[in-house]
């Protein structure tokens, strides 16, 4: 069953103002899916070893058995592609020529700085959202709190919230209801290590990178103690550092900053570490069903990531780099998420309640005490219902987003 995306429209605009468009984000997002349904055109898989061999050997007997436009898959297996893919564009005017796939982004961003910036269209794919998983992906907008929820999904019940929250947002068990969802996790993260991982990094012990993401999927929704992960796993913090850049080249992890103005001193400097599929987090965590996620120790963590990765995917599928922060300071006053836009920061804070008062927004009064433009703030909960907390902030449903 195949689900349009919201960005669709994006890539459409890019191919009619670049030369080159990349679509990059991480395994299995359904990069290839979507750009083979917007447009017939030759495709080169850097998946397939013979494609793979022909590409690194001759690259330019390559291009001259197969003509634009074409769609070349999995790019950053073969970074000898880049410097022909300049050449072949640079003699022509024509705009779409090539279209990209990759999902390791230090790779590809290396050869693209060195042979093709500001010729190629860059764009991030994150899985399903809510909206396109209920066929609304045209009626996606970036979201930003306001006292009229946009109220376009169909809202689901907070057990079904969860069974969505574990299922995780792959293209592949989304469209297949059948699938084995421990099955597919699994491989997909033996696929991950084996491919992914060995290029990125020079990973001795494969055993120790997969404590790791145990280790990581557990504190999803936390600040980053890159010195606690480095004890709970048994390696060094300089490791951490290198294999937490290696899961952020790969698409797996968000890093939300803290607000960096220098309003106070007293503000934390940790990033807040998000994964960005919850079911492969879900999976790593052994939450092995939805009604246990959602009783267990993690359920609000995971809500918190769910939800941070609902709003990264409004604005990344829409197009637009969000700028996304988090507020916490030495005494513990904190703010999920703040979205800076258009000079104004609107503050969200994110519960797993579904009876929320306005006593959960009590730290949003920290933003004008420092002398901040604030916008409209909401609590993204489990409430059936979007209702005001305050003349300033609403408490909404993930459903209202």
């Amino acid at each position: 069953m195949f689900h349009a995306r919201t960005i669709d429209k994006v890539i459409a605009r890019a191919g009619e103002s670049f030369k080159v468009v990349m679509l990059v984000g991480m395994r299995q997002v359904g990069k290839t899916t979507l750009l083979k349904s917007m447009d017939e055109r030759t495709c080169l898989t850097m998946d397939d070893p013979r494609t793979l061999a022909a590409a690194k050997s001759d690259p330019y007997l390559l291009f001259e058995t197969n003509k634009p436009p074409l769609l070349i898959d999995e790019v950053q297996y073969a970074p000898e592609l880049f410097p022909h893919v300049k050449m072949l564009v640079d003699g022509s005017d024509e705009t779409g020529l090539i279209w990209m796939t990759g999902s390791q982004q230090f790779l590809l961003m290396k050869g693209v700085s060195e042979t093709l910036a500001g010729r190629m269209a860059i764009i991030d794919l994150l899985g399903f959202s809510l909206h396109e998983r209920q066929g609304k992906a045209h009626l996606h907008r970036p979201f930003l709190p306001s006292p009229q929820p946009a109220g376009v999904l169909t809202r689901q019940s907070a057990e079904d919230t969860y069974k969505i929250i574990w299922q995780g947002s792959f293209p592949g068990l989304i469209t297949k209801p059948n699938a084995d969802w421990s099955l597919f996790y699994s491989s997909y993260i033996k696929t991950y290590i084996e491919r992914d991982i060995r290029q990125l990094a020079n990973i001795g012990n494969e055993l120790a990178f997969y404590n790791f993401l145990k280790a990581m999927a557990a504190r999803t929704g936390q600040e980053l103690n890159m010195s606690s992960v480095a004890s709970d796993v048994g390696v060094t913090v300089p490791t951490v550092k290198a294999w937490l850049s290696v899961l952020r080249a790969s698409g797996v992890i968000y890093l939300l900053q803290p607000y960096h103005q220098n309003v106070t001193k007293r503000i934390v400097k940790r990033p807040k570490m998000y994964f960005l599929d919850t079911g492969l987090a879900a999976y790593l965590t052994d939450w092995n069903t939805p009604a246990q996620l959602m009783a267990g120790a993690m359920s609000g963590p995971i809500f918190e990531t769910f939800v941070v990765g609902e709003i990264l995917k409004s604005y990344l599928h829409n197009g637009r780099q969000p700028s996304l922060y988090y507020y916490r300071d030495t005494n513990k006053v904190e703010i999920d998420l703040i979205i800076a836009e258009a000079g104004r920061l609107y503050p969200v804070e994110i519960k797993k309640t579904a009876t929320p008062d306005n006593r959960m927004i009590g730290s949003f009064a920290m933003l004008e005490k420092l002398g901040m433009a604030v916008g409209h703030g909401a609590l993204i909960c489990l409430t059936n219902r979007p209702f005001p907390l305050t003349r300033a902030a609403a408490a909404i449903s993930v459903w209202d987003m």
